[in-house]
């Protein structure tokens, strides 16, 4: 099935055609943020706040209006897409590359190599992720990519225990075996018929994962700890306007429903996404 077919099949459902045209919609507006927002999205407008000194609502200057220091809410959140995309494409990846390999080595190897492995996966699967992602970010300097490291290193373990347990059910099967009868490599084993066996589990994975990466970054920038203002990420948005909850409902109520939107795109894309590559699973939770 070549991608455009995939598209096309995906999108005979409603939820999953809309939720890729949120997707596709951030994706090119964190492209183009430069030529797409408005302003500076660090820049200070003196005409951006009450006389009392409090954010403007959206208005006909700016659009879904400002922040506490007058700044544009619409250029902040067009870049903030750029944040929470690279962190979700850059941390998940990695995730996925270190959980496949830990996974791979662990399934086809067996043995003492596999139960280290996975009792070092099972080690890390006891802490709660968010607090062993709180715990790293505190004590390395948080920047964009020390919080993209951060989340990779608290969600690999997943990607691994899947991984691991697709790679005993594969390599258990008679073509495996007859391969190995043949005097095959390891390294033709692996690569020409246990790797393509597991493409569409680490597909899935690589979709959902996103969802998540997103939660987890806005939840540790709304927290302090994630990526540092001036920067802008939607989660720092959030932070930023605590004091404005209620008199300013604007500054949260954009930032938030653009990373329940985004996160809720890719689960329904990867949801979609599993059902199709492996209709066995269609309907399982």
């Amino acid at each position: 099935m070549s991608a455009f077919q995939l598209i096309k099949k995906l999108c005979r459902h409603k939820s999953v055609a809309f939720s890729l045209f949120v997707i596709v919609s951030v994706v090119l507006a964190s492209l183009f943020a430069s030529w797409i927002a408005p302003y500076d999205p660090n820049k200070q407008f003196f005409e951006g706040l009450t006389m009392e000194g409090a954010p403007l609502p959206p208005n006909s200057t700016f659009l879904l209006g400002t922040d506490l220091l007058g700044r544009d809410l619409l250029s902040r959140l067009i870049y903030g897409a750029q944040t929470s995309l690279i962190i979700g494409v850059v941390a998940n990846g990695i995730a996925i590359l270190i959980g496949t390999l830990v996974g791979v080595t662990a399934g086809f190897l067996r043995g003492w190599v596999g139960n280290v492995l996975m009792r070092m996966t099972d080690l890390m699967m006891a802490f709660p992720a968010l607090l062993l992602a709180i715990a790293l970010a505190a004590i390395l300097e948080p920047s964009l990519w020390i919080v993209a490291l951060v989340i990779a290193m608290v969600n690999w373990v997943q990607v691994a225990r899947v991984i691991y347990s697709e790679t005993i059910a594969i390599s258990s099967r008679e073509f495996i075996a007859v391969e190995r009868t043949l005097g095959a490599s390891t390294r033709r084993i692996l690569f020409s018929h246990l790797l393509p066996h597991l493409l569409p589990t680490i597909m899935v994975w690589a979709t959902l994962g996103i969802s998540t990466t997103v939660l987890l970054e806005a939840t540790l920038s709304f927290l302090g700890v994630g990526v540092q203002p001036p920067t802008p990420s939607w989660g720092n948005i959030i932070f930023e306007s605590q004091t404005y909850f209620t008199s300013a409902v604007w500054l949260v109520l954009f930032p938030g429903t653009l990373i329940v939107l985004l996160s809720l795109s890719f689960n329904l894309v990867g949801d979609a996404l599993r059902d199709e590559l492996d209709p066995s699973l269609k309907g399982r939770d």
